[in-house]
């Protein structure tokens, strides 16, 4: 079973909600989101409040959270935010071009998640957990949305496209370009009907959102540990899109150095490794794009792990060219690598290299399958191993407790 709670949220005037939704606060650096956030109403005043301290302001200093505050509660008591006045469940609906993906919003259970029947597959950053513990608790909110996935499932399927029937309560076109629309579930009955088919749907899946459900689930102890906890402590914010409508792009790689390795000899040593090719590779799995001085070449992996994680893509280049070959054993701190992220597509690889990095990768995109028998064997994927699109936006919808 899972089990989804309706919210009486917080949310953006419809005619402000394009002022106010921002983007996910990991995504953007201080410099960028204070460029982002122009407008005082954006929700990044929120949640990236250091925008609004000094630039030599420690990012963790108490001030920081407590200005985050200070901007919620301002936005409340403009008017800018406004509760709901009974709990629902929100249609969110998100198009990028040709593509749409529409989720449910809910609160969702910290007990589950702590059993691991909402399931994880990546590991957390201790200092990330603890950033988010203080922002929920100075708040007293939470205030982005975890990213879940779900099965297909009919009968959610049936509900949702029965809210979408009706007009958008609201809607607008992001900057990038990314439409975002949203519906309000409020009769008893359909609010009924989705917590049974969830209750129906076995796990559900993190797919982005790991350090804001650590945390969540953080506060939830500390409240329990308190005798304060209560039914708003007891679950976090998220939205659960269906497998079958969620797009995962490739998370390429650029290496700064060849390890010491003049060109010829780093492709030697690649060559004894993988079946190298003239040109780029078509997007199919175990097959490598590698842009290197000026050339695109296709390697293809010539041994496949069958466990769940060392088959991935970003596992078999990790262990059979970047850690042998390259000497980055740990990518996770490793200066030597950078991550790009699909969205950017392979000329962003041709661009770095061509500016002097030393070789860059172009990977295909992890499937939601080998997602689900990751976190379904209780395993961890490698870092940056997907990238999702079109990303969330902040703002739209928010827990308070």
């Amino acid at each position: 079973m899972a089990t989804i709670t309706p919210l009486r949220a917080f949310r953006p005037r419809p005619d402000l909600a394009a002022a106010v939704a921002s983007v996910p606060y990991d995504v953007v650096d201080r410099d960028e989101a204070l460029a982002l956030a122009g407008d005082a109403r954006s929700f990044l005043h929120v949640t990236k409040p250091e925008i609004d301290l000094p630039a030599d302001t420690d990012h963790y200093a108490d001030v920081v959270y407590t200005t985050g505050l200070t901007n919620l509660e301002k936005l409340i008591a403009q008017g800018v935010l406004v509760r709901d006045s009974k709990p629902s469940f929100y249609v969110y609906a998100l198009t990028m071009g040709s593509h749409t993906q529409t989720g449910l919003v809910f609160g969702a259970s910290v007990a589950e998640y702590e059993r691991n029947f909402v399931r994880k597959h990546e590991f957390t950053r201790p200092d990330k957990e603890n950033d988010r513990v203080r922002h929920i608790e100075t708040t007293r909110a939470q205030t982005g949305k975890v990213f879940l996935v779900h099965p297909k499932n009919d009968t959610v399927a049936r509900e949702i496209a029965k809210a979408r029937a009706h007009a958008p309560h609201t809607s607008f076109k992001a900057p990038d370009g990314v439409t975002h629309a949203l519906w309000t579930i409020d009769d008893p009955q359909a609010i009924a009907t989705l917590q049974r088919a969830f209750d129906a749907i076995g796990p559900i899946y993190i797919a982005d959102g790991h350090h804001r459900s650590a945390a969540a689930a953080r506060v939830a102890q500390a409240h329990r540990a308190k005798g304060t906890a209560s039914a708003d402590t007891e679950m976090f914010l998220a939205v659960s899109f269906p497998a079958d409508e969620v797009r995962i792009m490739p998370y390429n790689r650029v290496v700064k150095d060849l390890n010491g390795l003049a060109p010829d000899a780093f492709m030697k040593k690649v060559a004894e490794r993988f079946t190298v090719r003239e040109g780029k590779p078509p997007s199919r799995p175990h097959l490598f794009g590698m842009y290197l001085q000026g050339r695109w070449h296709t390697l293809e992996a010539t041994q496949v792990p069958t466990d769940p994680v060392g088959r991935l893509d970003v596992s078999i280049l990790q262990d059979r060219l970047l850690a042998p070959i390259l000497g980055i054993t740990d990518p996770r701190r490793d200066t030597r690598i950078a991550f790009v992220g699909g969205i950017r597509g392979d000329q962003e690889l041709v661009k770095r290299v061509d500016a002097g990095e030393a070789v860059a990768f172009s990977l295909h995109p992890t499937s939601i399958d080998d997602l689900f028998a990751i976190a379904d064997s209780e395993n961890v994927m490698p870092p940056k191993s997907t990238w999702f699109e079109p990303k969330l936006r902040d703002g739209l919808v928010l827990h308070r407790f």
